[in-house]
This record gives structure tokens, sequence and C-alpha cells, in this order.
């Protein structure tokens, strides 16, 4: 009983202490009654706010005009820190609620703690630099979030490219799943990004996941999140998934076709339910995704398969839209390669290159079987080798294997590889092509481009079966 006394008695002995302190540290004090009558006001206040006569019993706002003290009796909230405009003066004061023992607000006391808000500077100073600096990362993270490619960049002058892109605005205006269907390098993601950025999701978030560059042990947290504590090791804060990250924008699945079996459950009740559940939490979130989803495999093929399931298909293949190989639009291989050069350019500070027509004419020959990131990849080469502003068929040919599947294929046939006969029978069919390509046609300079007689020309295009006419 004795030490409940104590504490009782220490208790009060700090609330006390704590009052005096105040009292003495700031510029003023003041109390009221429930009535926000004032019942209490320290000389020092009165000889800052210039108080002549009596003050005792009037209500607060009589003697202090912006006083908000009525506001913390009548709520029983504290305002712990506000700005008081007396006059001329920025008081910079705190207001706490006086409470009976049975929790009833029976008064408020205030402190003006300074008689200049400058005093706060320093502090409102560190708070405003702190919430910049947050307001920014935050900006940044929403830019790398955002689509970075248009329409616009989707090159192609084909009917095969108009068709795409006349698809996908369409798929962009609505929220239905896409399902992109191409070989590797056709710009699947970049016409996922083109849809998102003309979508009415373009100001929310653009975040793309590559099934298969991931673990399959990490595929769901990568997905869908974990919880504080999930498992040993981690982190004691919420990790949240790329469903939460695009939350009311565009979740970007490239390779779906490498997606586990085990994992495609529960993605296809994300698609359905629109909600997940972070690895070890109960705690199911809802979500809105629109998902556009690409894959370089058959489908179709994997589900007859059983390699994939059929209702996730179904539910992913709502609006295809196949991307043709670069083989089969030649006419598009100009324009992508000019704007690719360009780009090199820009990036190397370089002037601009021109391709003859030769070279438009190499490198509509060859087969790209990596499409335009492999054009892109030839291109990137050919401008780190030379520095001639013209790029002729040579140039290409010098930075481009032989034959349509590269060198490997070129050289590999039924039995493993190529009669040697036949291998230099292809390169040399090439050679000749691209020559006279560069030289407009006209015999006797594609000769003289290959270092051999007219003669000679005429003689190896006659055994090539390549019909040297006149």
């Amino acid at each position: 009983m004795s030490d409940t006394l104590d504490f009782e008695a220490l208790r009060q002995h700090a609330v006390q202490t704590l009052f005096e302190h105040l009292a003495e540290s700031c510029v003023g004090a003041v109390a009221v009654d429930r009535n926000a009558r004032v019942a209490w006001m320290d000389p020092k206040y009165r000889t800052l706010l210039g108080i002549q006569g009596e003050v005792l019993g009037k209500p607060v706002e009589e003697v202090i005009p912006n006083s908000l003290m009525r506001r913390v009796v009548e709520t029983g909230q504290p305002i712990l820190i506000d700005i008081m405009e007396v006059g001329e003066r920025a008081l910079v004061v705190s207001r706490l609620p006086l409470k009976a023992p049975d929790g009833e607000t029976i008064g408020a006391v205030g402190f003006a703690l300074y008689d200049r808000a400058e005093s706060l500077r320093p502090l409102v100073s560190k708070y405003q630099r702190l919430q910049e600096e947050l307001t920014r990362t935050q900006q940044e993270l929403a830019h790398e979030r955002r689509a970075k490619y248009s329409f616009s960049q989707f090159l192609g002058v084909s009917e095969s490219v108009r068709e795409i892109k006349r698809l996908a605005r369409r798929a962009a205006q609505m929220d239905s799943t896409v399902l992109l269907l191409g070989e590797t390098g056709t710009g699947k993601e970049l016409l996922a990004q083109a849809i998102h950025a003309a979508s009415p999701r373009a100001s929310r978030p653009f975040v793309g996941i590559n099934v298969a560059a991931i673990p399959e042990t990490l595929l769901e947290a990568e997905f869908f999140g974990v919880a504080p504590g999930a498992f040993t090791g981690a982190d004691r804060r919420m990790r949240e998934g790329k469903f939460q990250l695009a939350n009311g924008g565009t979740l970007f699945l490239d390779e779906i076709g490498d997606m586990p079996l085990t994992l495609q459950a529960k993605l296809l009740r994300v698609l359905q339910e629109r909600e997940i559940e972070p690895l070890g939490s109960n705690k199911v979130i809802h979500v809105d995704v629109r998902i556009i989803a690409a894959t370089s495999r058959d489908l179709a093929s994997l589900v007859r398969d059983r390699q994939f399931r059929a209702d996730l298909y179904y539910r992913l293949n709502v609006v295809p839209i196949t991307l043709p190989p670069l083989r089969e639009r030649s006419e598009d291989i100009e324009g992508i390669a000019d704007a690719i050069l360009d780009r090199l350019a820009l990036q190397q500070g370089s002037p601009p290159r021109e391709l003859t027509d030769g070279a438009i004419a190499a490198l509509r020959a060859y087969g790209w079987p990596g499409n335009v990131r492999e054009l892109y990849n030839v291109l990137e080469r050919l401008a780190a080798l030379t520095d001639e502003p013209v790029v002729t068929a040579g140039h290409i040919a010098a930075v481009l294997p032989p034959g349509e599947g590269g060198e490997a294929e070129d050289l590999a046939g039924a039995n493993g590889v190529r009669p040697l006969s036949e291998v230099l029978h292809r390169t040399e069919r090439a050679a000749i092509t691209a020559a006279l390509a560069e030289a407009g046609g006209v015999k006797a300079k594609a000769a003289k481009l290959l270092g051999i007689s007219r003669a000679s020309l005429y003689e190896r295009m006659t055994t090539l079966g390549m019909a040297p006419g006149g």
C-alpha cells in the first residue's frame, strides 16, 4: 500500500514539476475552465500581450483573439505545436486539456513557448528538406515506372505493322488482358509499354517482370510480396510484390510460357478474384491491375502437352496480337536501321551515318533470327568498328554472320557439317549479291568492289547459277 502511495505521490510531483518547468521556460501561460473562461494567466503572458486590467472569468477569445483553447476544451484533444498570430507577433504555442480523475475535460492550459516563430526555423527547415527529398524520391520512382515507349517508336511502314498498331490502339482503350505473341526480339515489351502509355492507366505504374529470368523458388515472392518475418531472414517490413507495385496500372508478364504450373494456378486466381495474399500472410489485399502478357513460345501447343493450364491460357488470350518476325517485313528494315544509327550517333556524339542502297539490300538479304534486337546489336557493332559516315554493303558483310541463321547454322547440315564446296558457294553468292547491290547492278563496278575482273565475275555468276545477263 505504501508503494502505491509513493508512486501516486511521485506522479503528482512529476506533473507539478513539469508544469513549473514549462511555466518558467516559456514566455507565457494561461489556463481556462470548462467553459473556456480565463482561470489564470501568468504575469509574463500579460506583459507579452500588453493586457491591462482584470482578465479572470472572461471568455478566452476576448483576451487572446486567435486562441483555440475553446476547441481543446470541447474536444478534449491537445494541440501540441501551433503558431498563433497576436498582432504583429507570431507565437509558437502548445495547448493541453486538463482532465478530472474520471477522464472528463474540466479545462485547458496553454503555453506560449516562443515569442518568435523563427525559433523553430531550423526544425521546420529540416522537416521541409526531408519532406522534399521524400517527394523527389517518390517522383523519381514513379517516373521510372512510367512507360518509356509510345506507338511512334514501334517503327515500320508494312501492312503488318499498321495492323498491329490498329489492334494495339483498340486494346489500349479497353481494360482486357492482352497477349503478345512473337519471336524474341520482335518488340513485345515496347508494344506493351505503348499500349499502357495510350491507356487510361497511363499515369499509373507500368511494372514488368520476366518470368523466365527469375528462379522458380523466388517467383511467388516476386509476384505477391512477403509479409514481415514470413520466414527466416525475411525483412521485418512488408515487402511488396509486383502486383502491389503495379496497383492501378499495368503489369507486364514477359515470357509467360515459362511460368511453372504451380504458380499458374495462383496467377489464375488473382486474375479472377483481383486479390492477392503475400507469402506468410493471411491478409487478402485487393489489387487493380491490367495484365499484358507476352511469350515467344507456342502456348496452344503447351496447353496440348499439358505444360500450360488451359483455363489460364483462355484468361490471357482475350486480345491476342501477333508480332511478325523482321524477315517477314523486310520493307521496314531501312527505317528501323536508320533510327538505330541515329540513336547510336546521339549516344556516341558522332555524326549520323547513311546507309547505301547496297547496305540496305545486304540487311534485307539476312534472315534476322534475333529480329530487331539482333539488328540493333549488328549496327552497334558496326558503329564501334568503323567511323565511316557512309555504310556500304561491305561494312554490313563485315559484321554480319553468313547465312540467315548465323554461322553455326550456315555450316551445319543434316549430318552435322555442310560440304566445304556448299559453304564456299553460299558465301560467294552472298558476296556477289551485296556487291551488285552496292554497285547499282553495274557489273564492272561490282567486280572492282570484289577485287576481280569483270570476266571472272561473269564466270563465277554463271557457275553459281546467278544468270549474269547483259
